[in-house]
């Protein structure tokens, strides 16, 4: 399981085993992507009522929005059992041919990060998804020999975070291609208070707002914040949740009224402080925060950007002034008392 599903402590196991029992399993009880809730419902009933497998899928989007759950949720409503990979595991065509022969008829195998599969899984998998047939090379050099063994029909699911970087020729073999959006705070505040019930868990509506706005857009990191607002109540409170033990919780844990955590804060700290505002390189703000650059660029600068408090520009990263006033920080000025230009 990727470490997005966990957080870091003694706790990890715990936090698993909640993250899994707070997932739906039905789509009736998946909460937003409203959208992709209608073509997936006519998809389903589709299928059934042919007693086929569904077409194949392809899930983008960004971590911790439910492509995990969605992928679960075809499986329970096929009444199949769901095979999980993902792309980085699978290193050779044999790891994949391994997986293929033991699913059942109509399974679903979820496959995340399938945008990391190497080229000759990926030549493998073509006519898995097309035809239902394994190709097999037997032997070496003149001596080999291809052998093509049947599958049983079954239904591909692939999650990807970076859809650009999935080759065309693999996407064009998934029947519906899907992306799932940021949800909104009604839509979250709706998984909280699901999740609260789970859980068993005391909590208001209030109490709910206030999580459910600070969760990036994110069911994910909403479930994280509601379980260390649970601890925190449970440990300097009576167990129950409204909004002010919810936002005196968060504080503690470092996340503030906008949803920003102590690294989102430091990206912006090192681009207004350090680099006046910027434009400022990636690397150079990534190394300023002691995290990689891919993790800059695909877990905090997105929310960043959509908060309206960065800007990715031609000569690097610019600090908008709304960063500025988050803050608390003067912005830097030229002369005639002029704003400093952000683009340069």
């Amino acid at each position: 399981m990727r470490e997005e599903f966990l957080d870091p402590g003694v706790n990890g196991e715990v936090e698993e085993t909640d993250e899994i029992g707070l997932r739906p399993r039905r789509l009736g009880d998946f909460v937003g992507q409203r959208e992709l809730k209608e073509h997936l419902t006519i998809v389903l009933e589709a299928a059934l009522q042919r007693h086929q497998p569904i077409d194949h899928l392809l899930l983008a989007g960004p971590p911790g929005l439910g492509k995990t759950t969605l992928a679960g949720i075809v499986a329970a409503e096929m009444g199949v059992h769901m095979h999980i990979t993902s792309g980085p595991t699978l290193e050779r065509a044999g790891d994949l041919a391994a997986i293929l022969t033991k699913l059942g008829e109509g399974d679903v195998l979820f496959i995340d990060e399938i945008h990391r599969l190497s080229r000759a899984v990926e030549e493998i998998l073509y006519p898995a998804m097309e035809d239902f047939q394994l190709d097999i090379v037997v032997g070496k050099g003149p001596a080999a020999s291809s052998i093509r063994l049947p599958l049983p029909p079954f239904t591909l699911v692939g999650a990807t975070t970076r859809t650009g970087m999935i080759t065309g020729p693999l996407r064009d073999r998934f029947g519906l291609v899907a992306r799932l959006d940021f949800y909104h705070d009604d839509e979250l505040e709706a998984i909280v208070r699901r999740a609260a019930g789970i859980l068993d868990v005391s909590i208001d509506s209030q109490g709910a707002w206030e999580i459910a706005k600070r969760s990036r857009g994110t069911p994910r990191i909403a479930n994280r914040l509601l379980r260390r607002v649970r601890d925190y109540a449970q440990v300097r409170g009576d167990g129950t949740i409204n909004q002010d033990t919810a936002r005196t919780g968060l504080a503690v844990f470092g996340v503030d009224e906008r949803g920003l955590d102590k690294v989102d804060r430091a990206i912006l700290t090192a681009i207004c402080q350090q680099f006046r505002g910027g434009p400022v390189g990636l690397s150079t703000v990534a190394i300023s925060v002691g995290e990689q650059t891919e993790t800059v660029e695909d877990v905090y600068e997105p929310f960043l950007i959509q908060q309206g408090l960065l800007a990715r520009t031609p000569r690097g990263r610019v600090a908008m002034p709304s960063a500025w006033e988050h803050l608390g920080l003067e912005m830097p000025t030229i002369t005639g008392d002029k704003p400093r230009s952000l683009f340069g």
